[in-house]
Parts: structure tokens; sequence; C-alpha cells
């Protein structure tokens, strides 16, 4: 990413995210989506580059404020089960069980999608990684209460 990439960036980021202040509405959560999307490409297209740190560093704190919108705006019901979160986020992004191979066949994605099978510490981290979401938005229920008190 150049310099100007970077600073088309930053602007981004700070437009979506008031520097770090919490997102207060739809808009701004949307633009925040956005800014990570962008960010995240121009981080896929040249990892190497001295900028690089620190665009990571802004998809983290961007992420970050996302996640506490989404758990103050749009939390998830507590019998949430980790199949109905990963079927919830498939649908949001349009995706099939075919997007995701890197999880696991398709055999195996349809299990965990039906609750035959649970998910392992693996395939938490590759879908915390597709969806952009804290590996805890895949813990049972129990588990996410535990996590958040934390």
């Amino acid at each position: 990413m150049n310099a100007r990439d970077l600073a088309a960036s930053w602007q981004l980021f700070h437009q979506a995210s008031g520097l770090g202040a919490p997102i207060v509405d739809e808009r701004q959560y949307e633009d925040a989506l956005t800014a990570v999307g962008e960010l995240m490409e121009g981080l896929a297209a040249d990892e190497t580059s001295p900028s690089a740190r620190q665009i990571a560093g802004l998809v983290e704190l961007l992420t970050e404020r996302i996640q506490e919108y989404e758990a103050r705006v749009h939390p998830w019901p507590d019998n949430t089960t980790p199949a109905q979160v990963l079927r919830f986020l498939m649908d949001q992004h349009g995706m099939k069980q075919a997007d995701l191979s890197n999880v696991g066949s398709q055999g195996v994605v349809s299990e965990i999608l039906n609750g035959k099978r649970d998910l392992n510490v693996r395939q938490i981290g590759q879908l915390a990684e597709i969806f952009h979401v804290s590996p805890a938005t895949f813990f049972p229920a129990a588990q996410r209460e535990v996590a958040a008190a934390h």
C-alpha cells in the first residue's frame, strides 16, 4: 500500500470511527464495515509494505469498535448455537457451504450447520478471520457469557 492509499485509508478510518470513538448509529456501523473491508483488501495486496503494520493496527481498532457496537445494538440471543451463528453469518455474506472449503469439506460444513459436529479451534479461527468477528462469536452461549465477563 503506498502513502496515498494509506492516507486515503486513514481518512476513511477517521470518518468511520471518529478516531476510535464508539460507533453511535447504523450509518457509522456500515461505514466502519466498509472501511475494514477496504483496509483488509489493501493488506492482502501487500502484506510486506512498511505501512502494513499501521494498517493492521487500524483494522484491529476499527474491528474492536464494530464488535462493541454489535454487542450493544445487535446482540446474539442467549440460546444461539455456534451452528446458528455460522448459518446467520453465511446468509449475511451470501455464502454457501462450498465457500467454506478451507474450514472443511462440504460434508463437514453440513454436519456443523446441522449441529452434528462441533467446531474445533482451527475452524473457529478460520471462521473468525473469514467473517471478521471475534472467535468468541462461535462459542456456545454459556462460553460467550463467561468470555464477556472477563
